[in-house]
C-alpha cells in the first residue's frame, strides 16, 4: 500500500468518494453528513491523501483541513475490498505527519456513532471524544474526537 498526497479531482478518486457518500447516506440522514465536495477538497489549505494498492488502484483516501487551531480529518474511507490491510491507519499517519509539519496543535474529526470500526481505530490511534468544535452543532448522530499533537 502506497500513500501519497494527490489531487482528489481524478475520476478514480471521484468514484471512491461517491462510494463513501453512498455508505454515509445509508447510515445517516443528509443533514447529518458533513462532507466536503471535490472542489472544496482541492483548496490549498486542504491536504488529500490516497492509498493505492500494489496494482496502483485507489483503495482509500483521507484529507485534513489545516487551520491554526487544528487539522480536521475529512473524507476518510477505505474501499471494502481493502479493509483490514492497514490502509486507514497508514492514511491517518500520513495526515498526522502533514498536520505536524503545518504546526497544528491537534487533529480533530467528526464521525458517526454507527461506525464502530472507525471509532475503534481512532481510539486506538490516540483520539479521544470531545464536544463539538468549529461550526458543528451538538448532534446525536455525531461523535467528535481530538488527538493532541504537541
Amino acid at each position: 500500500m502506497n500513500i501519497t498526497f494527490e489531487s482528489p479531482d481524478q475520476p478514480e478518486i471521484i468514484a471512491l468518494i461517491a462510494d463513501l457518500d453512498a455508505y454515509l447516506l445509508a447510515l445517516y440522514p443528509p443533514e447529518s453528513v458533513y462532507a466536503l465536495d471535490i472542489n472544496t477538497l482541492t483548496q490549498p489549505h486542504i491536504r488529500f491523501a490516497v492509498a493505492r494498492n500494489s496494482e496502483g488502484a485507489a483503495a482509500g483516501c483521507g484529507a485534513i483541513v489545516l487551520t491554526p487551531e487544528y487539522a480536521e480529518v475529512k473524507r476518510m474511507f477505505v474501499h471494502p475490498a481493502a479493509r483490514g490491510t492497514g490502509a486507514a491507519k497508514r492514511l491517518l499517519a500520513k495526515l498526522e505527519e502533514a498536520a505536524r509539519e503545518a504546526g497544528c496543535p491537534a487533529m480533530v474529526l467528526e464521525t458517526g456513532p454507527d461506525q464502530p470500526e472507525a471509532l475503534g481505530l481512532y481510539e486506538r490511534l490516540g483520539f479521544a471524544r470531545r464536544g463539538p468544535y468549529g461550526d458543528y452543532a451538538d448532534d446525536p448522530l455525531s461523535v467528535f474526537m481530538e488527538k493532541p499533537l504537541k
